[in-house]
């Protein structure tokens, strides 16, 4: 149930002037009023696309993930395959596109797991995520960006990467324990696999 207080924005923007623009995201300052009454700055990080995660399981239990440096970050990353789609792109489209680019595998059923706000008191990015299934191998195609290695294993070993921290990007976690916590999504539940 929501109530008026959650409709209600308390905060008053002042001004906004924007510091920074390239062809995936802008970032800008805000002089505003805060919910107690107080002025300040608030930056704002808007994403120019949406975040696709996809989480690929063959008929055997297994996924697949993707392995690569995080210039960001500073270190390697395992993750669920993912990408960008842009704001004008159905999610389905870009979450097949970026599955085939980054493993090279196709799938006959997609699932919608759920959508996300992947750092909200910074950024306006919103994360769509999906199951997909019935996977057929081919030829990945990755961009020039992407030094990638693709793991097939177990998908019970990947939802234990994301419990036990070795998974850390937040798409992959949320992704993977959405299945660990409703494993009905999956075609055949991991009982008859």
């Amino acid at each position: 149930m929501i109530d008026e207080d959650e409709q209600h924005n308390p905060w008053t923007t002042l001004e906004s002037r924007q510091l920074y623009d390239n062809p995936w995201i802008q970032v800008s300052e805000r002089q505003v009023i805060n919910p107690r009454g107080g002025r300040g700055i608030y930056g704002v990080v808007h994403f120019k696309s949406r975040a696709i995660g996809i989480v690929p399981v063959d008929d055997s239990g297994h996924t697949y993930l993707v392995g690569q440096f995080r210039y960001s970050l500073g270190s390697y990353s395992w993750e669920i395959p993912m990408g960008g789609c842009p704001l004008d792109e159905p999610p389905l489209r870009a979450a097949q596109r970026e599955l085939q680019e980054e493993t090279g595998l196709r799938a006959a059923r997609w699932r919608h797991l759920l959508t996300l706000h992947t750092s909200n008191s910074v950024t306006d990015e919103v994360g769509e995520l999906f199951l997909a299934e019935g996977l057929i191998e081919g030829e990945a195609e990755p961009e020039e960006t992407e030094l990638l290695k693709v793991w097939r294993l177990p998908l019970q070993e990947a939802i234990g990467m994301a419990l036990d921290g070795r998974i850390t990007d937040a798409l992959s976690v949320a992704a993977l324990l959405r299945l660990a916590v409703e494993p009905g999504l999956l075609a055949m539940s991991s009982d008859q696999k």
